[in-house]
């Protein structure tokens, strides 16, 4: 069963990694599903840090040649392959970000490899094929633009407060999070619709100040720190917690902030390792290693999330009926200038594409 499907797409492909600029949009054959797969027309892509640094030839993490960029999208399925039971026709869905990542940890190089828009090809195309335990439902009350921010930075965030087995997040627990990028707006909202209290930082009052309104009526429960103003953000955060510091970090800063995460740390915390967009420090980088001791702190590395965890986080996102924050919306055509967008960090929450 299949829907009206052209033969050809178009896609953008990265034959070069040198910039922005080696992005090339191309026509190509409309793929067709076999086996245990079905057909997905992208609708929605939304941008990370990490699709930027792919096309500046400085990710870390295996890639491949000529890849399809982008990780995270949504749409609908309009075919499906032999043998696909759960999904049909019309199916809203997003992509897993490591498509063999189906529950725990990515334990070996193929699963690692497995993530799109870097070992497999993105969703920066018209229609992709994805096996079928690679796709999720999304939530019914969002839109395919609001959806397409969920499969890094959502899952990013939800893994950090709630995938590990010894911390997870409990209302009334304290939640640190860097900067008012995807990740951290989404553990922000995650962390006030469960029950918790939130940091945030900034150097801009007008961005806190809009990350603070998304708490609506819970806004009592987000407490802003901007860093130009007050550059010892420990000093802020214990005296925010009665001296005890905070029960998560969500470190997207990397070496620059890692000083103050563990300074704003309570004793048994834990930060989430996710990023490192605060660039290289100006001061020494932190003893990592005396730290954690000294704090009885877990630094715990997070790779995205697996379909399970996506699953569950849906189910809470569909719950709580919070909606993501899209800052702006550009064109198939515009991904260039959605590109720069981004990489100026004037945006609060997400960056979107609209593919169709």
């Amino acid at each position: 069963m299949s829907a009206q499907i052209p033969a050809k797409h178009r896609e953008y492909r990265l034959p070069t990694r040198n910039g922005f600029d080696s992005l090339a949009l191309q026509e190509a054959a409309t793929p067709k599903p076999g086996k245990g797969e079905v057909l997905v027309r992208i609708r929605a892509v939304s941008l990370n840090f990490r699709d930027l640094i792919i096309s500046k030839g400085s990710y870390p993490l295996p890639m491949r040649d000529n890849v399809v960029p982008g990780s995270d999208g949504a749409g609908e399925v309009v075919a499906v392959g032999e043998g696909v039971d759960d999904w049909k026709v019309g199916d809203r869905v997003a992509g897993n970000f490591t498509q063999l990542q189906i529950d725990g940890d990515v334990r070996d190089e193929k699963t690692l490899k497995s993530a799109l828009g870097g070992g497999w090809d993105g969703v920066l195309t018209e229609y992709k094929v994805f096996p079928d335990f690679g796709i999720v439902r999304i939530p019914d009350h969002l839109s395919f633009e609001e959806a397409s921010t969920l499969p890094c930075a959502a899952l990013t965030a939800y893994n950090t407060l709630y995938g590990s087995a010894s911390h997870k997040l409990h209302p009334g627990q304290w939640v640190l999070a860097h900067g008012t990028g995807g990740v951290s707006v989404f553990a922000l909202q995650l962390a006030i619709s469960g029950g918790a209290n939130v940091v945030i930082t900034s150097s801009s009052d007008e961005k806190l100040a809009r990350v603070k309104a998304l708490a609506g009526p819970l806004a009592d429960r987000v407490h802003t720190v901007n860093y130009k103003k007050t550059p010892e953000i420990e000093k802020e955060v214990l005296k925010l917690t009665n001296g005890l510091g905070v029960d998560f970090v969500v470190e997207v800063g990397g070496a620059a902030t890692l000083a103050a995460s563990f300074g704003s740390l309570r004793l048994g915390g834990m930060i989430g390792a996710i990023g490192f967009v605060g660039g290289a420090p100006d001061k020494p980088v932190p003893d990592v290693n005396g730290l954690a001791l000294t704090k009885a702190a877990t630094l715990r590395g997070i790779l995205i999330g697996s379909r399970r965890q996506f699953e569950e986080m849906v189910q809470h996102v569909q719950t709580t009926g919070f909606k993501p924050l899209v800052d702006k919306v550009f064109s198939f055509e515009q991904l260039k200038e959605a590109y720069e967008y981004q990489w100026s960090q004037k945006h609060v929450g997400k960056v979107v594409v609209k593919v169709a």
